[in-house]
């Protein structure tokens, strides 16, 4: 290719987090010459103009089937509830797009694999935007557990426990609810990034809501050769000082609050920060300025070629949603 011409986004959904979305990737220094806003679409035309306005967006869909249906759009962002997230990414895989679709992509590691098998018979990128592993100081972290400064890592933690089960989204069933697809995944992503494969063993305990949906859970993560991971996350709590160890026998690292976007990262010797700059529209999440990792990452893949990201691929969502699998089959959650 030539040159790098700008990524055109379709952005699924008007909400608070494809708000974030799109007020981080505004704060790429390159973002007019990379990336550009083209349209919105929500469930209603009025909400999408809205939105639309505040992103100076040309064009604003009341259907999401206009976004895959439009010819200028070469990549879409799923920003929706997550009982869509699946149709919507074959829908837009279907019409030859490029798809960064919000955690999580399913409940079950079967549902996601058919998204997965479909974007590689389309030739194309898929992203389940599990945002942490975009950051830039996850990187440092992955080099420094490599470089074998802490010498034999044995034990990983993290706690993530914030009041949130009063969202309706999380205490009801028919919306797949529960705390596990929501932040049990931030925990869980963080012990693979450090293994890099799956355990051997999973233990796991956890609180159910009257409507079937969990709202809490423990969970230790065995793996070879005596290495251990104590994950904890709770929507039912006051909010925690959400913080995640790799712990060595040589040296730690220790990430502050909020661990799955952190603004730093205090290595063996020397503490990491990363940009995290505020957007044009005001930030609804912690750190949502990070967004802007993701769809920096999303237009470096598409531009070089690559159909896998090497820092959140298929075998990470692979190995992720099959634990997921096995912790919902413990705790006696289903949907």
């Amino acid at each position: 290719m030539a040159e790098e011409k700008v990524l055109n986004w379709g952005i699924c959904g008007a909400g608070k987090i494809s708000n974030d979305f799109c007020s981080a990737m505004m704060t790429l220094s390159r973002y007019e010459r990379e990336h550009k806003i083209t349209a919105i679409a929500a469930r209603s035309q009025e909400k999408a103009q809205k939105f639309a306005d505040i992103f100076e967006a040309p064009k604003a869909y009341g259907s999401y089937k206009d976004v895959a249906n439009d010819p200028d759009i070469e990549i879409v962002y799923i920003g929706v509830i997550h009982t869509e997230h699946v149709r919507l990414s074959m829908m837009m895989l279907e019409a030859g797009k490029h798809v960064v679709c919000e955690k999580p992509l399913a409940p079950t590691w079967q549902e996601c694999k058919k998204v997965l098998d479909y974007a590689k018979e389309k030739k194309l990128l898929f992203l389940e935007a599990v945002w942490s592993r975009f950051f830039p100081v996850y990187d440092a972290i992955k080099d420094e557990v490599n470089s074998g400064n802490l010498g034999d890592i044995s034990m990983v933690t993290t706690q993530f426990c914030i009041p949130i089960m009063s969202v309706e989204r999380l205490c009801r069933k028919d919306l797949m609810g529960g705390v596990l697809l929501d932040i049990g995944i931030y925990c869980i992503q963080f012990a693979c990034h450090v293994y890099g494969e799956m355990p051997e063993k999973i233990i796991a305990t956890g609180s159910l809501n009257e409507e079937g949906v969990d709202e809490d859970g423990c969970v230790i993560l065995l793996y070879s050769g005596n290495r251990k991971a104590s994950l904890v996350y709770s929507g039912k709590t006051a909010s925690g000082n959400n913080t995640a160890t790799i712990m060595g026998s040589k040296g730690q690292i220790f990430i502050d609050d909020c661990f799955w976007c952190p603004k730093s990262v205090k290595l063996t010797d020397t503490t990491l920060e990363n940009k995290i700059p505020e957007g044009p529209s005001p930030y609804n999440f912690y750190n949502s300025g990070g967004l802007r990792y993701e769809a920096d990452h999303a237009f470096k893949l598409i531009r070089s070629g690559q159909l896998d990201s090497p820092k959140y691929g298929y075998k990470d969502v692979e190995m992720i949603h099959k634990i997921i699998d096995e912790i919902s089959k413990q705790i006696g959650l289903k949907y």
